[in-house]
């Protein structure tokens, strides 16, 4: 079990990148769902988002569930079974809520954080 494997119940978590521009932090509360050592997120925007193209730039990202903090290291999900495994996850964590998110879940960028230990 992975540090934060007990927080993949929390609602959101808040990712910070650096700017890409201005070499700040830019922190987002975002949903997530997590397998093994790797948090997943969808990206509405795609590689349109701020975040997304600053963490292109700077991989090196903080995570904050709960009150916890973890450092880690964020990627763009480029092969087919993650990328599916992504969306899985957050369709059967945030599907629950009686929304449809069939097109957010089908559309989404899939990005993952993988836990620095």
């Amino acid at each position: 079990m992975t540090a934060w494997a007990p927080l993949r119940d929390e609602q959101f978590c808040y990712l910070t990148t650096t700017g890409r521009v201005t070499g700040r932090p830019h922190r987002i509360e975002i949903w997530f769902g997590i397998d093994g050592a790797t948090l997943y997120m969808l990206s509405g925007g795609r590689d349109r988002s701020d975040w997304v193209k600053n963490l292109r730039k700077t991989p090196s990202v903080t995570v904050e569930i709960g009150s916890t903090v973890f450092s880690g290291r964020a990627r763009i999900v480029d092969r087919p079974d993650e990328d599916e495994r992504a969306r899985q996850l957050l369709h059967a964590k945030y599907g629950r809520s009686g929304r449809d998110l069939s097109s957010w879940r089908r559309s989404s960028l899939p990005v993952a954080v993988d836990l620095l230990e």
